[in-house]
C-alpha cells in the first residue's frame, strides 16, 4: 500500500469514532497547551528582560567589586575574617575598594566613566511643598546610562547627568504629598545627613569639661548635621522596561560624594566603596576588559552577565510550568495506548480482512500508527491554537496587571508551535508503537474467525 493511501485510510478510520478521537485528542491538547503556554511566558519574559537590560545598562558598561559576594544581598553568608578594607551596606559587611584602588581604576586606559556608587543615607528629607512634614525615602546617585522619563519637568536622557543641586524624584512622591507632579517642578527639597562623632579621648573630653562644661562636652560628642537643598528638575514617570521605577530620589554623583564622605568622616567606611560603576573605553571590548579586571583580583559583571542571571530565574520559572505539561503529556500517553487497543480489538476482523487481500504486516503497523500520529496532530493543533487563543484574550489583562505596558507577557512564535505539534506527533506515534505492532502481528485466519 502507499503512504498516502495508508495516510488517508487512517483519516478515514478516525472519523468513523469521532468522539473517541476527539477525546483523546483533547488529552493530548491539554500537554501541548501547557508546554506552549509555558514557551509563550518564558519567551515573553526573555523579552522583558532583554529591554530592561538594554534600557538600563549599558552594553560596554562593567560593574566593578572586591569580591562576588558583592552581587547578592549578603544574607546568610559563612563566618569570615574580619576586613578593615570592608564596607558595610544594610548591615552587612562586604570587601570595599578603597580611594587608592578607585584612582588606580581611573588611571587605565581602558576605562573610563570610573565612578563610584556613593552611599547616601540621609536622616530625612523635608519638601518646601510640605514643609511641616519629614519624609523617610531612599537616595541615590543617578546613573547616567538609565534612561529617566518625566512625569513633569525634564526627561533625564541616557548620558545626560543631574547638575550639583539638581534632584529627580518620582511621581509617587507627588501622590504621597498630594500635589500634582507639575507643582513640585522648581521646589525644594533638603536632605539631612547626620555625621558620627568622631573619636575622643578621655583627656579631650576631660580637657573640654573643664574649659566649656557640659555643654562642651555635648557639642563635640553629639553627631554633625548637614541640611543640603536641592531643586526638583525632574519627575519620573513609571515606565515598565526600567529598573529605576523603585521610589528613589535622585542627586548627581558630586552631590552624592559630598553626602557621602561627610556621614562617613572619622568612620572606617570614609572613602571606600563598595561598588564601581565603569565603562570599557572606545574600541576596547568589554569582555576582554573584565578578564584583564579579573586577572587583577577584582569581580567584574557585564551587561551580558546581568541578562544571564536574569534569564536563569526565567528559565527556571519556565521549566517549572514545562513540568507540569510533560506531565499531563505522559498522562495523555496511556489514554493513545487505551484507545488504539480498544481499536486493535475492535478491528480485528477488519485487520485480518485487509491482510487476507494482501496487507503486509508492515502496512498494518504503519495504519495503526499514521492514526496515533493524527491524533497527536489534532491535539497538538488544539492545544497550541488554545495557548494562542488564550494567550490573546489575556494578555491586555496580564500587561495592565503588572505594568507591562504596551508590551505582552504572553509571546506565541509559530516556529515554537509548529515544534510542539511536531513533538507531540512523534509522542502520539511512539505511544502507538506496541498497539500497532498487535495488530500487524495478528494471524489473518484467527482474526477472520474472531466474533
Amino acid at each position: 500500500m502507499r503512504t498516502l493511501d495508508i495516510v488517508a485510510r487512517a483519516s478515514r478510520n478516525l472519523r468513523r469514532a469521532k468522539m473517541r478521537t476527539f477525546l483523546t485528542s483533547v488529552a493530548i491538547a491539554v500537554g501541548g497547551f501547557a508546554i506552549t503556554a509555558s514557551l509563550m511566558a518564558g519567551e515573553g519574559a526573555r523579552q522583558y528582560v532583554s529591554r530592561v537590560v538594554s534600557g538600563n545598562i549599558d552594553p560596554k558598561g562593567l560593574v566593578i567589586t572586591k569580591s562576588d559576594e558583592n552581587f547578592t544581598t549578603g544574607s546568610g553568608r559563612k563566618l569570615h575574617e574580619y576586613d578593615p578594607d570592608s564596607g558595610i551596606y544594610n548591615g552587612h559587611n562586604f570587601k570595599a575598594v578603597t580611594d587608592q584602588e578607585l584612582q588606580r581604576l581611573r588611571s587605565r586606559k581602558d576605562l573610563k566613566n570610573v565612578e563610584p556608587m556613593y552611599q547616601v543615607q540621609p536622616k530625612y528629607m523635608t519638601f518646601s511643598a510640605k514643609p511641616d512634614k519629614k519624609y523617610v525615602s531612599e537616595t541615590v546617585m543617578r546613573d547616567s546610562a538609565i534612561r529617566l522619563e518625566a512625569a513633569a519637568g525634564k526627561t533625564l536622557e541616557k548620558g545626560l547627568q543631574l547638575k550639583d543641586g539638581e534632584a529627580a524624584i518620582p511621581d509617587d512622591y507627588a501622590e504621597s504629598l498630594g500635589v500634582s507632579a507639575q507643582s513640585l517642578i522648581g521646589s525644594k527639597i533638603t536632605l539631612r545627613v547626620e555625621q558620627i562623632p568622631q573619636r575622643i579621648s578621655n583627656d579631650e573630653i576631660a580637657k573640654v569639661y573643664a574649659e566649656r562644661g557640659e555643654e562642651g562636652v555635648r557639642k563635640i560628642t553629639e553627631p554633625k548635621i548637614m541640611d543640603k537643598n536641592f531643586t526638583i528638575v525632574s519627575v519620573v514617570k513609571k515606565t515598565p522596561d526600567q529598573t529605576g521605577n523603585i521610589s528613589r530620589t535622585y542627586i548627581s554623583p558630586d552631590s552624592a560624594k559630598e553626602l557621602s564622605e561627610f556621614s562617613t568622616l572619622g568612620t572606617d567606611q570614609y572613602k571606600k566603596y563598595i561598588t564601581i560603576m565603569a565603562t570599557a573605553a572606545d574600541g576596547k571590548n568589554p569582555e576582554d576588559v573584565k578578564q584583564k579586571l579579573k586577572s587583577e583580583g577584582l569581580n567584574v559583571m557585564t551587561a551580558n552577565d546581568i541578562q544571564g542571571m536574569l534569564f536563569i530565574f526565567v528559565n527556571l520559572l519556565q521549566s517549572i510550568v514545562l513540568g507540569f505539561g510533560v506531565l499531563a503529556l505522559v498522562v495523555s500517553i496511556f489514554g493513545i495506548v487505551n484507545t488504539q487497543y480498544i481499536s486493535v480489538l475492535e478491528r480485528t476482523q477488519q485487520i485480518g480482512l485487509m491482510k487476507a487481500l494482501g496487507a503486509s504486516r508492515r502496512d498494518i503497523g504503519r495504519l495503526f500508527r499514521y492514526e496515533a500520529a493524527w491524533v497527536g496532530f489534532l491535539g497538538g493543533t488544539l492545544g497550541v491554537i488554545g495557548a494562542w487563543f488564550t494567550g490573546s484574550m489575556l494578555n491586555p489583562w496580564i500587561s495592565k496587571t503588572i505594568g507591562f505596558g504596551n508590551y505582552d507577557l504572553l509571546v506565541f512564535q509559530p516556529i515554537a508551535g509548529v515544534s510542539v505539534i511536531a513533538l507531540l506527533i512523534v509522542v502520539a506515534i511512539i505511544a502507538g508503537f506496541l498497539p500497532s505492532r498487535k495488530a500487524a502481528k495478528l494471524d489473518p485466519i484467527e482474526a477472520l474467525r474472531t466474533e
